[in-house]
């Protein structure tokens, strides 16, 4: 009794500890004293408990669990401690504080770390040499006026050196044997009074934002992984592309080799056989006459053949060499009329690429207005104009010719028609202007890629306008003037 007394009494007007979360206040600092007076801090001690064996050097791990009641809400939780020699305080495996002298209390406020449910203490001591010990003291007020302690006796365990995870261990296993009461609080050889109270840093609950949450980092692992093997997948199948393109390229080659080297040498022989043939002949021989159609129909399909090669040989694959072998095909197809043929070639024209596709169906469509200007125009101009339009192409076909009124096309005659529908696939367009005896203006404009397919294509298959319609649809999306003269360019 009288230890108790002579702890009250040191405690009193003249003691005073620091409760702002800040380090030590000496005991001489008046600061404070109601704080020091609560009871927790004289009445909540326990005794010094340590392990059945004392040693110099040795370690001594701690373990005690305590439960807080559900819907128990805490109003007021401190923990009052020190050891002989050193310890390291831990609360649910968390780190409080430490200590490293026994003449001296350590006051942890851990209001805000404790809600209801189980939780485990844990304390790692060190004994330098001689006397042990660990004076513990936790009271947990909650708000329904109960209270819990927890003090430093037999129900503390000691864990045994090299187990993992005691510290956040919610249950005790056998083999962990119970604390040894070494001296009641004030008993020899420790102290009656400390020598100071110290109130350690006030700890905060950590805060876990979603982002540290375990199931977002599983989340975001999931999403990346996937993320992952799409984009091994798209590189895997653009790796295939690249290659099924390659070998597409040069199978194109092979053929245009093959075409060239062994079909054109036949059919130049099988012509020169025939002039031969020819030659040989009278005159007014009707055998001769056949020879001399059978060598015009081989130099068509020598022709032919020039522009199958061109198409095929991937090395013809771009703007340039469209807009070259274009130009060519008009001058010489045009050649044996009146038309004078005017050629206007934009000089932004480059070796980009143009796919065969692309190119093909455009080469059609120009090919099939140049016979349709020879055929039905009579025209004595004629203008050839290759272009960009932002990020379309646009040729122009226009000649001073008799023209015609779109309104009265035959539906039967379908060369319109297919222009249209070529470039509709395409994802182009083909405008018409024409009104009688003001000439014929056609326009083409396509961008460089083939448009991806899609569920709507069925629709635009179905929606082609026929030839009568071209001109009212022209009327509309043109914006040359219907009535423009063609013979100005």
């Amino acid at each position: 009794m009288s230890g108790w007394l002579i702890l009250v009494l040191f405690l009193a007007p003249a003691t005073s500890v620091r409760a702002d979360g800040n380090p030590v206040e000496s005991v001489e600092n008046p600061k404070n004293q109601t704080e020091m007076g609560d009871s927790y801090v004289t009445n909540g001690l326990g005794s010094w408990i340590w392990e059945e064996k004392t040693l110099d050097n040795q370690t001594c791990l701690f373990w005690r669990a305590f439960e807080i009641p559900k819907g128990g809400k805490v109003t007021k939780a401190r923990l009052v401690m020190t050891m002989d020699n050193e310890f390291t305080l831990y609360l649910d495996g968390r780190e409080l504080g430490r200590g490293a002298e026994w003449r001296e209390l350590f006051v942890f406020d851990v209001t805000q770390l404790l809600t209801p449910g189980r939780h485990v203490l844990a304390v790692n001591g060190y004994n330098g040499s001689f006397f042990a010990g660990m004076l513990f003291g936790l009271r947990v007020d909650l708000a329904d006026g109960q209270s819990i302690t927890v003090k430093s006796d037999e129900g503390w365990k000691i864990v045994p050196e090299g187990v993992s995870r005691w510290k956040t261990a919610n249950e005790d296993q056998p083999d962990w044997p119970a604390a040894r009461i070494k001296a009641p609080l004030g008993g020899q050889p420790w102290w009656t009074a400390p020598d100071a109270v110290n109130m350690m840093p006030s700890v905060q609950p950590i805060k876990v934002y979603f982002w540290q949450t375990g199931w977002f980092q599983v989340s975001l692992l999931t999403v990346c992984g996937l993320v992952i093997l799409v984009s091994l997948r798209l590189m895997a199948q653009l790796a295939l592309h690249r290659k099924e393109r390659f070998l597409l390229q040069a199978e194109r080659a092979r053929i245009a080799r093959d075409i060239h080297d062994d079909i054109g040498a036949r059919m130049t022989q099988l012509v020169l056989h025939g002039e031969v043939a020819q030659n040989e002949l009278p005159a007014d021989s009707e055998t001769r006459q056949q020879l001399s159609l059978i060598c015009e129909e081989a130099r068509g399909l020598l022709s032919t053949m020039d522009e199958i090669l061109w198409a095929v040989n991937p090395r013809r694959d771009t703007l340039r060499d469209f807009t070259d072998y274009v130009c060519k095909y008009a001058q010489e197809f045009l050649a044996p009329t009146k038309i004078q043929c005017l050629f206007e070639v934009g000089p932004e024209i480059s070796a980009v690429g143009f796919d065969l596709p692309l190119r093909r169906s455009l080469l059609m469509a120009i090919k099939e207005t140049l016979n349709n200007a020879i055929k039905h125009s009579a025209a004595t101009e004629l203008h050839l104009k290759i272009h960009w339009d932002g990020p379309r192409l646009v040729v122009v076909v226009q000649d001073n010719g008799n023209g015609f009124d779109p309104a009265q096309i035959k539906s039967e005659r379908s060369g319109l028609t297919n222009m249209a529908q070529r470039m509709n696939e395409l994802g182009g367009r083909c405008l018409i202007t024409s009104q009688p005896g003001q000439g014929c203006r056609v326009e083409f404009s396509m961008p460089l890629k083939h448009p991806r397919r899609n569920g709507w294509s069925w629709f635009s298959k179905v929606n082609q306008f026929p030839a009568h319609m071209i001109g009212s649809r022209t009327a509309q999306t043109d914006e040359t003037p219907q009535h423009h003269d063609p013979t100005k360019f």
